[in-house]
């Protein structure tokens, strides 16, 4: 059996390589020409370039494979032309599903996000079945996810395509060499560049524990069905306070209102736009912010068997990395 991984290279799809590797399956690895490969350097795969904008590399790409991940994703909460992250997430994800098809790739797992999932106004952890609308997307991230969601469920309906579907939450740990925005909080805690926080809340989870997931929905997913890979539900406040004791250091004490934050965003965001250098600070990002991202993964774990560790051992493995790496 051989498996194709788009994005095998970044933070979940590596993740999800190594595992595969271990348990001996055979791999081939998409990635982009030109792309960071450190990821997976030392690791004994096949390596394929593709884009997701190129259809005949796709082709290429599916030819000889049994099961697909498609991980591969443009993750930026600030660009500057979205018309590229659009093409890439939606038109990509579309073009990808078709080649497989054509394939007759016997499952495919897609990798969305809960971020095109409902949340609850008071904070209560949502599911798989919590609504959610275009309009409730803030950003172009989400927006983004939720049409290429939207074009696999079509394509699900349409096709009899033999597609799982898994939403990740928020996943830290080993391998986040970007860093991913989430891994920017933990480095610049660490790095003492988190002089103060907003009153909202993640769900965070090791990133191995995602990739398990990936492969538990291969194993025992049900076409058509969609997963929460979570883990544990943590306001920023106590995420900080977690890394600050891990490292002894001195926590954050300033919480600052979000109304007051967009501003200092926004003119981030002019700058960032002059000098072509990306912003830590988006005005999406705060607004995201006013709402705790809370979710339960009890339908991955009575269905697939998924059984996610402490989302704080995900923050020690990611202190621990930047800190082996030299993350400054």
């Amino acid at each position: 059996m051989k498996i194709l991984i788009t994005g095998a290279n970044g933070f979940i799809g590596s993740a999800v390589l190594k595992l595969l590797l271990n348990k001996g399956y055979e791999v081939r690895a998409m990635v982009r020409k030109g792309s960071d490969k450190r990821n997976f350097s030392n690791l004994n795969t096949e390596v394929i370039e593709a884009d997701l904008l190129d259809q005949p590399s796709l082709k290429r790409a599916v030819k000889g494979c049994d099961h697909l991940f498609h991980i591969a994703a443009d993750y930026r909460l600030w660009i500057p032309d979205p018309k590229n992250m659009y093409k890439t997430n939606v038109d990509g994800t579309k073009a990808l599903m078709m080649a497989a098809l054509e394939q007759s790739i016997s499952k495919i797992v897609y990798t969305s996000s809960v971020a095109v999932l409902g949340v609850h106004d008071d904070g209560t952890p949502a599911d798989e079945t919590t609504p959610s609308t275009l309009d409730d997307m803030q950003g172009h991230y989400k927006r983004s996810k939720y049409l290429a969601e939207e074009s696999v469920k079509e394509i699900i309906k349409k096709e009899s395509a033999p597609i799982t579907i898994v939403n990740p939450s928020t996943p830290v740990g080993p391998g986040d060499i970007k860093p991913t925005p989430t891994g920017l909080i933990v480095l610049d805690t660490i790095q003492h560049r988190m002089p103060a926080y907003v009153d909202t809340g993640l769900n965070i989870v090791h990133v191995d524990d995602v990739a398990e997931g990936h492969l538990l929905a291969m194993e025992k997913g049900e076409i058509g069905e969609r997963y929460i890979l979570g883990g544990d539900n943590m306001t920023l406040a106590s995420i900080l306070e977690f890394i600050c004791l891990h490292e002894d250091i001195d926590p954050p004490s300033i919480q600052l209102p979000h109304n007051l934050i967009i501003p200092i965003a926004w003119c981030m965001e002019r700058i960032a736009a002059i000098t072509g250098k990306s912003t830590r600070i988006t005005v999406d990002s705060v607004l995201m912010a006013k709402k705790k991202m809370y979710f339960t993964s009890e339908k991955a774990k009575t269905i697939l068997g998924y059984n996610p560790r402490a989302g704080t051992k995900g923050l020690i493995d990611a202190i621990n990395w930047f800190k082996e790496h030299d993350y400054q």
